[in-house]
């Protein structure tokens, strides 16, 4: 059993709530989505068939106590599912990043999701699956990366909608270099919103570059 790995690499998280926590990330090539604002499209292809033993045991190399699968999207990677279990069982918190177009149902539940909710902005708002909010967990996270304050207005009223600071910790975060942060916080201030506002702590440290 394989899987195709653009790359595997130690870095400090740069999002979510465990941001700046030291973690192996492993970043499985492929994505169906084409978002205006990716940064990882050089994982879209390339890479190299990887069985599940030799992902471990680069994983194992590193001595973090976190993993990251992300993409890409690792979930158009059925493998994927055992890949998340078996980092589980090694002892490993282990977190999932995709982009909410494909179901999450087979996610074992020891994993914390990071559910990336698509805005218009995006360009693929017609892709979220909207069925995957009703298996949040308390310890998954959905983010709303914001290109404007459309998107902005359009998370607020999908946030009350749904209820999903009621399930889950949410985090909205600019478009990096597109929408400044500084507005985001204020408005996020103003409207007392119950999120996590948030930028990508690796993005001020080196730049947008693969490997980080």
């Amino acid at each position: 059993m394989t899987l195709k790995v653009h790359e595997i690499f130690h870095s400090v998280q740069g999002e979510s709530s465990r941001i700046g926590l030291p973690t192996v990330f492993v970043r499985l090539t492929g994505c169906p989505m084409r978002c205006v604002y990716c940064d990882t499209e050089y994982a879209f292809s390339g890479g190299s068939n990887m069985s599940l033993e030799q992902i471990m045991e680069k994983v194992a190399g590193y001595g973090a106590r976190y993993v990251t699968v992300t993409g890409g999207e690792p979930l158009a990677q059925k493998k994927c599912l055992e890949l998340l279990s078996r980092l589980c069982d090694a002892g490993y918190g282990v977190s999932l990043e995709t982009g909410g177009a494909i179901d999450t149902s087979g996610v074992d539940p020891r994993v914390a999701v990071i559910l990336d909710v698509k805005t218009p902005g995006s360009g693929e708002m017609e892709n979220n699956r909207w069925d995957n909010l009703q298996r949040l967990k308390p310890n998954d996270e959905v983010k709303f990366v914001l290109c404007d304050r459309p998107d902005y207005e359009w998370a607020k009223k999908i946030l009350a909608e749904h209820q999903i600071a009621e399930k889950c910790s949410v985090l909205f975060s600019p478009v990096h270099g597109r929408l400044d942060a500084a507005s985001l916080a204020e408005w996020i201030l103003e409207d007392r919103l119950p999120v996590r506002m948030q930028v990508q702590l690796h993005k001020i440290l080196w730049g947008e570059r693969p490997g980080v």
